[in-house]
């Protein structure tokens, strides 16, 4: 990767360093999933096996269905090797305890007295989760949506990916509880979610990562007057910032670098370091790791979309990975924690030598599901309560209204909307009555 030194950048070259990859972004991508948003929306599941057909050459009009039956899940089962559905089990596991405790708590007090305000939560009736397939289907997915939407209590849990579905998918979506899988992904999964189709079902609120025209399908149909859903984050190609000083081992370096950058042409990974001996010896240890990757070409175009950026401190490093606002951040230094306490954004952070963007990804019980752009800024990860929709209440005694009234009167005249005045004045005249 291209080694920059911060300090010798100017404030644009900075900018311009931290920028996305380049296959990001393409003019025509709005266009071309729009069209295909429109064809769903208009023409339903016709337009689905079509695009079935089109993009991952599966011929729909041979099955009778979009949807899994029981004996096809059945099947899919008894396919997975019983180390995987081990492997499985531990992940949900841990992924179960973290989420379970973060069950809602809600708040109920009084402002002053006889005003009483509460804080509720109820869940979110229908979810739709988008499990990313094609070259890598990600089975880890399936545990980190399909289990917080179980424990939220959504009633309607709707699981989509691209065909043919992988066994492990469609196990792991079983042992989460989920029993409608249908045979569909890309943009055209997102607005059959979102408007609904003969064989699928319209949602309330679509979550899942997946490839640019995931997420630029997601984005259109938040903003479409057509249908009313919502999504859970901007989540497009993976992307990991690692920080570094010259006690960090070269080696895991290189292998979490390649580690996100083997998921797709368009993932980006960035070192910060304070060692140029390092970001040397990282250089090494992915030329000779790229080489024995299954995914060498893959994440070798991933590489050049990145670099590594040399800083005078780690307090520097901080604020570059600030700035930049990664979806994974890593932080391999002799004190982890004491860096940790300059991060203000991050999707999900590792700390500490023994601690690979991996674990995340599938078993210790965090959410891999986090946002990517720089998001992170703004928009946090992946947890229970997006599942979940909060709402006030508000109750008022004779007193409390006495109490507050007039308050209340004063800000409405001042706003110059005299109805909201009148909606307490008239109330408050007839206590004295």
């Amino acid at each position: 990767m291209d080694i920059l030194t911060w300090a010798a950048l100017s404030a644009d070259q900075q900018q311009a360093a931290l920028q996305r990859s380049p296959l990001i972004g393409d003019s025509g991508l709005e266009q071309s999933v729009r069209a295909i948003v429109d064809a769903v929306a208009s023409r339903g599941d016709a337009a689905l096996k079509e695009f079935n057909q089109k993009f991952d050459g599966f011929n729909s009009a041979n099955i009778d269905s979009l949807r899994l039956n029981e004996s096809e899940i059945s099947a899919a089962s008894t396919r997975v090797s019983a180390e995987l559905k081990a492997a499985i089990a531990q992940a949900m596991a841990n992924i179960d305890v973290f989420h379970s405790a973060q069950q809602f708590r809600p708040i109920d007090i009084e402002t002053q007295a006889g005003v009483r305000c509460e804080l509720r939560s109820e869940p979110i009736e229908k979810v739709g989760l988008y499990i990313p397939g094609g070259s890598a289907p990600l089975i880890s997915t399936v545990m980190m949506l399909a289990l917080p939407a179980k424990i939220a209590g959504c009633e309607k849990r709707v699981l989509v990916s691209p065909p043919p579905i992988n066994d492990a998918i469609v196990y792991a979506a079983n042992a989460c509880g989920i029993t409608e899988i249908y045979q569909v992904g890309g943009a055209q999964a997102i607005a059959a979610l979102a408007f609904g189709t003969e064989s699928i079902p319209s949602v309330d609120k679509i979550f899942g990562p997946g490839n640019r025209y995931v997420t630029e399908a997601k984005r259109l149909v938040s903003q479409d007057g057509r249908c009313t859903v919502s999504i859970d984050m901007p989540a497009g190609p993976s992307e990991v910032l690692v920080i570094a000083d010259s006690d960090a081992n070269a080696q895991f370096i290189a292998a979490d670098l390649l580690s996100q950058a083997e998921h797709g042409p368009d993932s980006q990974v960035i070192l910060v370091t304070d060692s140029e001996p390092l970001a040397q010896a990282v250089n090494q240890a992915l030329a000779s790791q790229l080489a024995a990757l299954p995914r060498q070409e893959i994440a070798a175009t991933a590489l050049k979309g990145s670099r590594t950026i040399l800083v005078k401190d780690m307090q520097e490093a901080a604020l570059v990975s600030n700035r930049y606002g990664p979806e994974h951040l890593i932080i391999q230094t002799r004190f982890p924690r004491d860096v940790l306490k300059h991060i203000r954004a991050a999707g999900s952070v590792f700390l500490g030598a023994y601690t690979p963007e991996s674990v995340g990804d599938y078993a210790s019980g965090t959410n891999h599901v986090l946002p990517t752009y720089g998001y992170s800024r703004a928009v946090s990860s992946l947890s229970l309560a997006d599942f979940s929709r909060r709402f006030t209440v508000q109750e008022l005694s004779a007193k409390g209204l006495l109490g507050l009234g007039q308050a209340v009167m004063t800000l409405a005249s001042n706003e110059l909307l005299d109805a909201h005045k009148n909606a307490v004045a008239i109330r408050l005249a007839s206590l004295k009555d």
